[in-house]
């Protein structure tokens, strides 16, 4: 519980600098980046676009039709957004990155609203 708290504190402390998006957004990314790497064969780093197309998984997996409403509520309209929000969350220490990693592997990941727009319609009609 004590561990709750503190990422919670530190996720407040990041929404306050930067409240483009809600704490909900961040909450989601870690749920999200936990999604992302147990569908890998094997426990490793993932890139941004490797999040960021697994984020979209989660969200339609989580939200369903509602998936790019529920993002767009919490302040991310783009694979762009995820980036800023895992940037945020470096430089708070409470994620890690490589020399490889940049911002610039979440900049136009997909079309976020093509892609799950697209995404909901093939899943609706399955």
């Amino acid at each position: 519980m004590k561990d709750r708290i503190d990422f919670m504190d530190v996720i407040e402390k990041i929404t306050g600098k930067d409240p483009r998006y809600n704490a909900e957004a961040y909450l989601f990314l870690m749920k999200g980046l936990n999604f992302a790497v147990g569908r890998l064969e094997k426990h490793r780093h993932v890139s941004g676009q490797e999040l960021s197309e697994g984020l979209k998984l989660y969200a339609i997996e989580q939200f369903g039709p509602m998936a790019r409403t529920v993002l767009e509520n919490w302040g991310v309209s783009s694979t762009e957004d995820f980036g800023n929000i895992v940037f945020n969350m470096i430089d708070a220490k409470l994620l890690s990155k490589t020399e490889a990693d940049s911002i610039d592997d979440f900049k136009g990941a997909y079309d976020f609203k093509e892609a799950f727009d697209r995404a909901v319609k093939y899943k609706l009609d399955q």
